[in-house]
């Protein structure tokens, strides 16, 4: 990693990058194009003693990943918008990365939040903003496999982002959401175990 990118997440760690939007219905800045600046991501081993500490830490679902951010603490969960991954770091320069799907154009946000509550198979209230864009939609939805927030969520601050499970398989991957971060549901209720309450998420 470079003197200039350690800086850069150094800094985006320390000021927060307050998210500019209140809720997952409003328009938020976006992003530049080009990778994330700040985090070096490397494949870790494909070694049998790699894959036996992922195991062994309780991640079947994730991929063990060399992980180097030096302002990340374990525990804290980054996630890469432009690379449509998210890695909960353990410490040690490892991180468990899993396939998101992350804001569509026009919803794109880049911040810093804690977790303020974790909820299993979370109901689901689509904000006015959404309804307006698509009228389509119930007002109140009721957890379960056809909701859109999936097996769990994670919801970060006081803001209407989560990071949740999905009904929707086939976006993982991609620039999908309004907004929230989005798991297949195997992943997100590992995640979910593992992640604590006032635990640090950055979107970059």
């Amino acid at each position: 990693m470079t003197m200039l990118a350690t800086t850069l997440i150094t800094a985006a760690f320390g000021l927060g990058l307050l998210a500019t939007a209140a809720c997952a219905g409003q328009v938020a800045p976006s992003q530049q194009d080009g990778p994330a600046p700040g985090v070096t991501i490397v494949p870790a081993s494909a070694s049998p003693a790699a894959d036996a500490s992922a195991d062994d830490q309780g991640f079947r679902r994730g991929k063990l990943v060399a992980f180097a951010a030096p302002a990340a603490s374990p525990g804290d969960i980054v996630i890469n918008t432009h690379e449509n991954r998210l890695y909960f770091v353990l410490g040690g320069g490892q991180a468990v990365m899993y396939r998101v799907a992350t804001a569509k154009k026009g919803f794109e946000w880049q911040g810093t939040n804690q977790v303020s509550s974790k909820v299993k198979w979370p109901e689901w209230r689509p904000p006015v903003d959404m309804r307006k864009r698509r009228p389509e939609l119930p007002a109140y939805m009721a957890g379960g496999p056809e909701n859109p927030l999936g097996a769990r969520a994670i919801y970060l601050g006081s803001s209407l982002y989560r990071i949740h499970g999905t009904n929707e398989p086939s976006s993982i991957g991609k620039a999908a959401s309004s907004g929230c971060i989005r798991m297949l549901n195997e992943d997100v209720t590992e995640l979910y175990s593992h992640v604590k309450i006032g635990a640090r998420v950055t979107v970059l």
